[in-house]
């Protein structure tokens, strides 16, 4: 089991920006991609962006342009820079990681506890 910690949520104005952080603890496994959910009240968990272990690439910008991804696959560490933050962006945030056991192929999903981003007019 991979578990995963996220921290950084809180209270913003609008406009304003927060960064949050999941760190893994892999012990046993390979983490093969690290990324982040949105889940705004009363909808569907939706994925803001994510990195992949087998990829140079460890920064991804979100479909909103407002949002990046990061990580440091050597602290096994994943971050998610919140910009321009608007009212609609308020949600719970959630780390997930895609991970296998070692001598294993069969990937298996792993979730953070998630943290909530708050965003005032």
């Amino acid at each position: 089991q991979v578990q995963l910690v996220e921290s950084g949520g809180g209270l913003v104005q609008s406009g304003g920006s927060l960064r949050l952080s999941c760190v893994a603890s892999r012990t046993g496994f390979i983490i093969d991609t690290l990324g982040w959910y949105q889940q705004a009240p009363g909808k569907q968990r939706e994925l803001v962006a994510q990195i992949s272990s087998a990829s140079s690439t460890d920064r991804v910008p979100s479909m909103n342009g407002r949002f990046i991804v990061s990580g440091d696959y050597a602290k096994n560490t994943v971050y998610l820079q919140l910009n321009d933050l608007k009212p609609e962006d308020t949600a719970t945030y959630y780390c997930n990681a895609v991970a296998r056991r070692y001598g294993r192929s069969q990937p298996i999903n792993h979730w953070g506890q998630g943290t909530q981003v708050t965003v005032s007019s």
